[in-house]
């Protein structure tokens, strides 16, 4: 992997007191000079197996007329991507959900008719290896702490990670784009390697997004520090932290966010990868309800195969 730029700590923090100000459509947005490193960051080159071009972003047709509604995701670089959609009612989301059920038992080798492949998501040529047991599928959110699209999906990926289908193996990727983004990967290993990422992982989000610590300094050093005051507020001492920090388990799963990165071409969150075959958001999926029911969809498709 080619060495990043690394900002300065006064610079970071300036930068980063920027994005926690700067709002677009009413959401936070991080500016072209984003403290996290995006200005410098490069999408990191893929290998040989790589997925299908990303396609157009736009929603199927709705079934009744409603207004329309704007999705957006944060990109790379630091920019947001703004695209608009159709609206829905809780009626016809209730009837769009019943239907797609039962598409998804009557065929077993395309998506449910409500899906259309190009627009809800896209087909990743040649499939990628998954890392779970037979039998099940694999999931994949790709997030960055600091990402308020990410901050404001979380619940309901935490509620629809409650009322899953058995089968499916879901884990998050924290992307590692540049330094910044890797000390905040980095604190979500340690915080796994502690068995306490299920206690800490929204407060995370909280301290950043509400609170205003990006939790991410100048150096490396620092960034450690920061993120060792954190934690000791919640009881974790600061000599487990550093050993869990600097640990051989940590180090793996960081190489592993870096390969599942790059496989994927990950260039945007929240992203998710269904079986290592499709992959989708809340903009091509149409909505965030819609896009966990066509998560649901994919996935028993993928599982009775």
């Amino acid at each position: 992997m080619k060495a990043r730029p690394r900002a300065t700590g006064a610079g970071m923090a300036l930068l980063f007191s920027m994005l926690l100000l700067t709002a677009c459509g009413g959401r936070q947005q991080p500016p072209a000079a984003a403290p996290m490193g995006n200005d410098t960051a490069q999408p990191a080159a893929a290998p040989s197996a790589q997925p299908a071009p990303a396609v157009a972003r736009q929603a199927p047709p709705a079934a009744t007329e409603a207004e329309p509604a704007t999705i957006t995701r944060m990109n790379e670089d630091g920019s947001e991507t703004v695209e608009q959609t159709t609206g829905e009612n809780s009626t016809h989301n209730s009837l769009l959900a019943a239907v797609m059920s039962s598409a998804a038992a009557a065929t077993t080798t395309s998506a449910p008719t409500p899906w259309q492949e190009g627009v809800n998501y896209t087909r990743i040529v040649p499939a990628q290896p998954t890392s779970v047991p037979p039998g099940d599928v694999e999931v994949l959110e790709f997030f960055w702490y600091a990402c308020p699209h990410c901050y404001e999906l979380d619940p309901l990926v935490e509620s629809w990670r409650k009322t899953k289908a058995p089968f499916v193996n879901f884990s998050r990727v924290p992307v590692t784009w540049s330094e910044g983004h890797r000390g905040l990967a980095r604190l979500y290993y340690t915080l796994d390697a502690l068995g306490k990422l299920g206690q800490l992982h929204a407060e995370v989000f909280k301290e950043i997004h509400v609170k205003g610590d990006p939790l991410v300094g100048g150096s490396d050093a620092e960034t450690e520090h920061m993120q060792s005051v954190f934690v000791q507020r919640f009881g974790i001492t600061a000599d487990a932290f550093h050993d869990a920090y600097h640990s051989f388990g940590v180090e793996t799963n960081m190489q592993r966010a870096d390969q599942l990165t790059q496989r994927y071409r990950i260039t945007a969150v929240p992203t998710f990868v269904i079986n290592g075959k499709y992959i989708a958001d809340v903009a091509t999926a149409g909505g965030q309800d819609r896009l966990f029911n066509l998560i649901n969809d994919l996935a028993a498709i993928e599982h009775k195969h």
